[in-house]
């Protein structure tokens, strides 16, 4: 009987939800999420740029122009638009 209880512990350890095969799974998982947590954070650096650069008080003229013509398909008169594929 204890060398039951003792077999069963053994495989609770190594196959266990906290055991180590389990230990090697969450390692995997961390190092993917560390990885999208990084390109999260550059997109959002990337966002928080562009949300910068359009503050009213102070919006860069470029930036404003290309959404508008992006957004409003707005050009001026001296201006020949291209589509691209």
């Amino acid at each position: 009987m204890a060398l039951a209880v003792l077999l069963l512990m053994a495989l609770y350890v190594v196959a266990g939800p906290s055991g180590l095969i389990a230990w090697g799974e969450n390692q995997h998982l961390l190092e993917q999420r560390r990885a999208k947590l990084v390109e999260l954070q550059g997109e959002r650096n990337h966002l928080r740029n562009r949300v910068e650069l359009l503050d009213p008080r102070k919006a860069d003229p470029d930036l404003a122009g290309e959404l508008l013509r992006s957004n409003l398909n707005v050009a001026r008169s001296d201006e020949m638009v291209m589509l691209l594929p």
